[in-house]
């Protein structure tokens, strides 16, 4: 069976909705969850499904050799940054190279790099007025948002469309390809 680990530090819906995914299939399974926030929503999502959750801090984190031991013990296949917003350490994309991904809430290059996250993206599109928006799916390098584009979907903007419905456009085109596309980075056809 292909092991998943997640890295998330908010809400975790798109974590959730990877994890059951995986749940259903019984060909891949989500080992295990790491987090960078002690309170964020993720862990009880994970907690709700018995799915293995790891706190880390700053300091952890960037002593690289912690973060690569645990890995090592779990042997991902595939590593899944799902809203998780610190860059990931050197050594650690090296250690795993092609095989850490991350999903952006815009059709990168546009709104991607530091601080472009979350609401924040969405905002900048509505307000320069772009006809569309979406997802992309793409591999991680040192670089925030810099890794070769696995995939991207779009979705059409409206006279009316609010920030709202924007976030709710996206969200709804994450839920739907994220778990596809890494099904299929780890069974290719």
């Amino acid at each position: 069976m292909k092991r998943i680990v997640l890295f998330a530090s908010g809400s975790g819906t798109n974590a959730e909705n990877i994890i059951r995914y995986f749940q259903n299939k019984g060909s891949a399974q989500v080992s295990a969850v790491f987090t960078n926030k002690r309170d964020a929503a993720v862990i009880d999502r994970c907690n709700r499904l018995k799915t293995p959750v790891l706190y880390f801090n700053r300091t952890a984190f960037q002593q690289e050799e912690f973060l690569l031991n645990i890995l090592q013990s779990v042997n991902p296949d595939l590593i899944v940054l799902a809203g998780f917003l610190w860059r990931i350490p050197p050594a650690l994309v090296s250690a795993y190279p092609d095989k850490i991904i991350n999903i952006h809430p815009a059709l990168l290059p546009k709104y991607g790099g530091k601080g472009m996250y979350g609401k924040k993206v969405h905002e900048a599109v509505l307000d320069n007025k772009e006809l569309e928006t979406g997802i992309t799916i793409h591999y991680v390098n040192e670089v925030y948002d810099d890794g070769a584009i696995i995939f991207q979907e779009s979705t059409a903007i409206g006279p009316a469309d609010s920030l709202e419905t924007i976030m709710a456009k996206v969200h709804d085109l994450e839920y739907r390809y994220f778990p596809q596309v890494i099904e299929n980075l780890l069974f290719p056809s």
